[in-house]
C-alpha cells in the first residue's frame, strides 16, 4: 500500500510552508494523534496545481488519498475514514458530546468581521464559550473527559484561529473567568501533535485579514 497523503493549504505568499487552514490541521492532528506515517503536500490555493485540481475539481483542501487511490475531500469525512482505517487508538466521540463547542466557530466568524459593537455578536461568542467552559467543568478535561477525542481535534484549531485572530484585529481575548476554557486551550496547544501541525500566528493573522479588510471596505460604502 502506497503512504498515506494529505494535500493542505500553503501559506499565503509562501507555498513551502505549511497554511492556516483549521480543516487541515485537524485532519493533521488525527494521523499525529493515531501515530499514521503520511506525506504532506502543500496546496498554493492562489494558483492551484493541474495535478490538484484533478484530484478535487473544486479547488478545495484538504485531500486524503489512504494509499489506494481513492481522494477524499471534507474534514469530516476524511477523519471518519481514517478512524475506520486506522481504529487503535480509538478517537471517537460519543454522540452526546460530538457536537459540543461546534458553534463557537462560526459565532467567532461573525463577530470577527463585525463592526457593529450593539449587534450581539460579542455576546453570542461568550455564550457559546460559556456553554463550552460549562460542559468541561463538568465533564474535562477534554471533551469526553481524560483522553482527546475526534470532538477535540475539531474544536482546537478553530479555538486557535479565534484566539490569534481576535486578538491582534480586535484587542479581545476570552475573558479570564472561563477558567476551564483557558486550561483546555492550553492542555490542546501543549500537545506534541499540535505543537508539529499549527500555523504560525503571523499566517493565522495573514489568512484573515482579507476578510476583515473587506468587511471594513464595505461597512465604509454603505
Amino acid at each position: 500500500m502506497a503512504a498515506v497523503e494529505v494535500c493542505v493549504k500553503a501559506a499565503t505568499g509562501k507555498p513551502d510552508t505549511l497554511g492556516d487552514c483549521p480543516f487541515s490541521q485537524r485532519v493533521l492532528l488525527t494521523l499525529e494523534e493515531k501515530k499514521v506515517p503520511y506525506e504532506v503536500k502543500l496546496v498554493d490555493l492562489d494558483n492551484k496545481p493541474e495535478w490538484f485540481l484533478k484530484i478535487s475539481p473544486e479547488g478545495k483542501v484538504p485531500v486524503f488519498n489512504g494509499g489506494d487511490g481513492e481522494c477524499i475531500a471534507d474534514s469530516d469525512v476524511i477523519t471518519q475514514t481514517i478512524e475506520e482505517k486506522f481504529p487503535t487508538p480509538s478517537l471517537v466521540t460519543p454522540v452526546e458530546y460530538a457536537s459540543v463547542g461546534s458553534k463557537i466557530f462560526p459565532a467567532f466568524i461573525t463577530f470577527l468581521k463585525s463592526k457593529d459593537a450593539s449587534d450581539g455578536s460579542e455576546k453570542a461568542l461568550l455564550d457559546e464559550l460559556q456553554a463550552l467552559d460549562e460542559h468541561l467543568k463538568a465533564h474535562g478535561p477534554y471533551i469526553n473527559g481524560e483522553n482527546v477525542s475526534a470532538a477535540d481535534l475539531s474544536l482546537g484549531p478553530k479555538l486557535f484561529h479565534l484566539q490569534v485572530a481576535l486578538e491582534h484585529f480586535k484587542g479581545w481575548k476570552i475573558p479570564e473567568n472561563l477558567t476551564n476554557v483557558h486550561a483546555y486551550t492550553k492542555a490542546l496547544f501543549s500537545r506534541e501533535s499540535f505543537v508539529k501541525t499549527k500555523p504560525s500566528e503571523e499566517h493565522v493573522i495573514a489568512g484573515w485579514a482579507p476578510k476583515v479588510n473587506a468587511c471594513h471596505i464595505c461597512s465604509l460604502d454603505t
